[in-house]
């Protein structure tokens, strides 16, 4: 499988609880690479581009007021299987459904305070994080990248 990237978004309530750190801190164990990242306060046009696709939604109006309500934390993570594997490390969308271990099961409660976004497939990055960095992100090579993969 070749290298991929996710688009990975902490949501205002994981800001504010200050999960920044802890939610970094998993992904860069697992061996991913943090190629973008940045604090953003979001206007409403770039929620309502990024949640597009939930616009037929009752709970969009909601959806977009609450990502506009405090700072996110914008991210993007390299490495094989960083989708499907990412998706596993956030867990269910609902956090009753979320099973211990996961960011989600660990720190969440409610589905409308579920802390964290992550792409759910090849197309859902590449739009997320040309929405979110449309000057790029960062190319490097990690040092302990032939102590990851094989």
């Amino acid at each position: 499988m070749a290298s991929e990237r996710s688009y990975i978004m902490i949501k205002p309530d994981g800001v504010q609880r200050n999960l920044v750190g802890e939610i970094i801190s998993r992904f860069e164990r697992k061996g991913f690479k943090l190629v973008g990242l940045k604090m953003v306060t979001v206007d409403k046009g770039l929620a309502e581009r990024h949640y597009a696709d939930l616009s037929s939604k009752p709970f969009y109006g909601s959806l977009v007021e609450y990502i506009c309500s405090g700072p996110v934390v914008a991210m993007v993570w390299e490495g094989k299987g960083v989708i499907a594997t990412g998706r596993k490390m956030i867990g269910a969308t609902n956090p009753a459904n979320s099973e211990p271990g996961t960011i989600r099961g660990d720190f969440a409660i409610e589905v409308g305070r579920n802390i964290i976004h992550g792409s759910d497939s090849p197309e859902s990055a590449t739009k997320e994080i040309s929405l979110w960095f449309p000057d790029g992100v960062n190319e490097w090579m990690p040092a302990a990248r032939p102590w990851i993969y094989e």
